[in-house]
């Protein structure tokens, strides 16, 4: 999976570990104990391995956001208190979730170099 550099960097840092994704048909694919390559997108030699510790299926953003620890999905302390589910609207249409619902994939880091 692609990740833009800020949410890579979390990721890698260990501050970010869940990954928030529409539940498409790849995404449906993916089991617990699964490995995910993560890619920066700025650089593509720069890959993250993890593995899938837990699935948080929801129909939408706004049920996820009200579920899941946002400190873990992505968000700092200092920009926390303006999260809101419209946030994930400018990757994944209402009409999108509503179709497909979403998933807020839980990781651990195996390792960050490319195998």
């Amino acid at each position: 999976m692609k990740l833009n550099p800020s949410p890579f960097e979390m990721i890698k840092s260990g501050e970010k570990t869940i990954e928030l994704r529409l539940n498409d048909e790849k995404r449906r694919r993916i089991k617990i104990g699964d490995e995910i390559e993560f890619e920066n997108t700025d650089d593509s030699t720069k890959v993250i391995n993890a593995k899938v510790l837990a699935l948080h299926r929801f129909c939408s953003f706004e049920e996820l956001y009200y579920s899941l620890p946002l400190l873990k999905c992505g968000y700092t302390a200092d920009d926390v208190c303006y999260a809101h589910s419209s946030d994930m609207e400018l990757y994944y249409s209402a009409e999108q979730q509503k179709k497909c619902g979403v998933v807020g994939i839980e990781i651990e880091i195996i390792n960050t170099n490319r195998q």
